[in-house]
Order: C-alpha cells, then structure tokens, then sequence
C-alpha cells in the first residue's frame, strides 16, 4: 500500500500515554497556544507547499510519531511564511491594540518598540513572512519582514536582543546559561515538533492519527501525518503535520477548523537548509545612534528564546495556580476549561453598563441556561462563555457544546 493511500489509525494504547491530567491539559493548552502563537510559540515554525507527491516507503503512524521523537534537528536557516485567522472582528485594529497591551506594549511609556513581548504579537493575524536560522540550543535568530522595515529576534548565548529597524531601537535582555537544560525542557513550544509534540500529547482514543499520503515543502519529502477528533462537538476539524522524510523533524503545521474554510494557523517554509549558519548570523552590534533599553529580568520568556520558564502553557496542576479554581469538564477533544473571574459579575448589561454593556454584548451571543445567562463569543477555533455571575467556560467546542458543558458543571 503507498503513503498516500494508507488508512492506518493509531490512538493511545500504541504509543506511549504521558499521565492522563497532563493529556487533558495538553488538549486545552493546543488551542491556546495557538491562539498565543505570535506572543510565545513562534521561534522556527514552517508551510505545505503542495508541489507533487513523492514516492515514499510505506510507514505506519507509530512509526511516523516515533520518528518525530528521534528527531534530533538542532541546525537550519530558511524562510517561513505565516498566516493566522482566528475569525476575530475587524475594528479597526482593536484586535492587535489589545493583543500588543496584553503583551506589554509596543513602544508604550517606559516601553521599547523593540520588546520582543509586543512585537510578536503581531504574528496573532494575518500573513506575516519571516527569516529564521538557529545553531543549537543558544543560538536562534527570527526576522519579521515588513514593507520597510525589518525586525530582529536574537539569542546568543547569554545575550538576546531585539532590533527594530524602523524606530531604530534596540531591546538588550541577558539570561542565565546555567539553567539551559531545565529552561528548554519547560519552555513553551517553539518549532513545529514542539506543537507536534503538544498535540500528540493530546492522543487518546477520541483521537485518529493516521498517515495520509505525501508532500513536499521547500523541496524537500515528506510524509502527512493527519489529527482529527472522533468526537462531534469540537471546532477542530483536523491538525495536518508534515514530516521530514529525512530528519523526522515535522515542517509544517497547519489547523483546519470543523466548520470548515480556510486554515486558521498555516505556517511553513518555503526554504528551508539543514546546514550550520554562519556565526556571524547571530552577531549583533547596536547600530549607531539606537535607542537601547536593558531588562535584564531573568523571569522573561523573551518570545522562547530566553529567560527562565516560569510562563507559558504549563500542566493543568500548574494552570490552575493561575485562575480561580480551575477545573477541567467533560473528556477528549471536548474537554471546556472553566474558571471564576473572582469579580462575583459578569459582563455589564446594557441596562447596566450603557453604551458599553450594549458595544460588548453585540460582539457575543446572548444566551441562557442553568447556569443562568451569559454572553459566547466565539472564534473560528475556541469560543468562550462568561456568564452573569462571572464564570468562564472556555474551550474548541461549538456554542452548542459550551452551552451543555457549562449546565453541566453547575
């Protein structure tokens, strides 16, 4: 049977099953880690360039996770073309204002328009082209190419910096050696085998993951590795990762909602070179006459290139230090993460909270239930209830399904 026609399906009990709280957890923290690709995840990530089917010897989907976990890539230069879309209302930048101010700002007061915290964020949108190149675990380089403007991630060895060429400023952070191997360990993903990885962590037997079929990327061959959910209900139609025949190291990872339409996360390279950059990749002088802010915070995440790991997607047990009694409802792909605000309310009503009640409750679905009422406001991918009382159900479920997780949490 070639690649392309196998209909080989691999759930959990045929490769190992990490402990079940961290799979279910995983489950949640896929999507949000994507919906945050652009603020914490995005350091090499790559995009299918469909341009033939090579012939490759048949492999079970075993075999393919197996070789993603044997993949050993630390070396390689390209260029990465990135588009997201969640779905969100176009307001007139409303969306990337608030993503930036979530993120600590671009260029706010005290702030540099070079704080990688505010610039990648513009990833969360759009399609975005960047250069990426990386030389082990201390050095990596992620260029965001703009019209006129370029803007420059670095990681060399103690030192990151981030060059904004059109403000000519400069962002200088140091982080601590010492703990590299604990911090790469704990550090969210940041290349496609990280998301790889993270949603293999997901497979249990709700899920399908099956082999299906070759392609090329930047030319190179590669297998298809396909997972989609058994369940009805969620808003994840499938997650599509193609592999490196070679290396093992996935080149692509690309979300399709179950509503269907366009992706709403593709990224890929559309070159790609698994040869040692040259070290003068990773040299960076300020240039004349910048603007240099030091922060030399070492609880940073820098955009995954450096500080200790103490943010990011963590296990559910460490999730939930971070809301108010976080729980987990219902199992599989359409597991709804629900926490309380700790404000005893909701969002203003209308009648309440006037024209601004009136602005929010028109960008959400009113809805009622056991719980009592609330507003959803949905993406193409998560959709999230807040109810009267101030209680959160988030998850990649539909309206439908949020509502019925939520009656059944009260």
């Amino acid at each position: 049977m070639a690649p392309n026609e196998t209909d080989d399906t691999t759930t959990a009990g045929e490769v190992e099953e990490p402990r079940a709280g961290r799979r279910r957890a995983a489950r949640y923290i896929v999507p949000v880690t994507v919906m945050g690709v652009a603020a914490a995840t995005i350091g090499l990530v790559p995009a299918l360039a469909d341009s033939g089917d090579p012939d490759l010897p048949d492999i079970t989907a075993a075999q393919l996770i197996e070789k993603i976990a044997q993949s050993d890539v630390e070396r390689l230069s390209g260029t990465v073309k990135i588009t997201t879309d969640l779905g969100l209302p176009d307001l007139g930048g409303l969306e990337s204002g608030l993503l930036s101010g979530a993120a600590g700002g671009e260029g706010g007061e005290g702030g540099s328009s070079a704080d990688p915290s505010g610039r990648l964020t513009e990833l969360a949108s759009g399609t975005h082209t960047l250069r990426v190149a990386a030389d082990g675990p201390d050095r990596q380089k992620l260029s965001l190419l703009e019209n006129a403007a370029e803007y420059s991630l670095i990681h060399n060895g103690k030192d990151v910096w981030g060059y904004d060429s059109a403000s000519n400023e400069v962002y200088h952070a140091t982080v601590d050696e010492a703990d590299t191997k604990e911090r790469s360990a704990q550090q969210p993903p940041a290349t496609p085998k990280d998301f790889a990885e993270e949603t293999l962590k997901a497979v249990d037997d709700t899920t399908s993951v099956k082999v299906d079929g070759t392609a090329q990327v930047a030319g190179r061959d590669a297998y298809r590795l396909v997972v989609e959910p058994k369940q009805s209900g969620s808003t994840v139609g499938a997650i599509s990762i193609a592999v490196d025949h070679e290396t093992g190291m996935p080149l692509k990872f690309t979300l399709t909602p179950a509503g269907g339409g366009s992706a709403v996360v593709d990224v890929g390279f559309t070159k790609v070179s698994f040869d040692r950059p040259d070290a003068s990749t990773f040299r960076f002088t300020p240039p004349k006459g910048a603007k240099v802010t030091e922060d030399t915070e070492q609880d940073r995440a820098h955009g995954g290139f450096g500080g200790k790991p103490e943010r990011g997607p963590k296990p559910e047990e460490d999730l939930a230090k971070g809301f108010d009694g976080l729980r987990m409802l219902g199992e599989g792909w359409n597991t709804v993460a629900t926490f309380d605000t700790g404000t005893g309310a909701g969002l203003p009503t209308e009648e309440a909270g006037g024209d601004l009640g009136g602005f929010l409750g028109s960008l959400g679905d009113q809805v009622k239930g056991d719980f009592g009422k609330g507003t959803v406001f949905s993406t193409r991918l998560v959709n999230a209830l807040i109810t009267e009382d101030g209680t959160v159900y988030v998850g990649t479920v539909t309206k439908d399904a949020l509502v019925k997780a939520a009656e059944a949490g009260k």
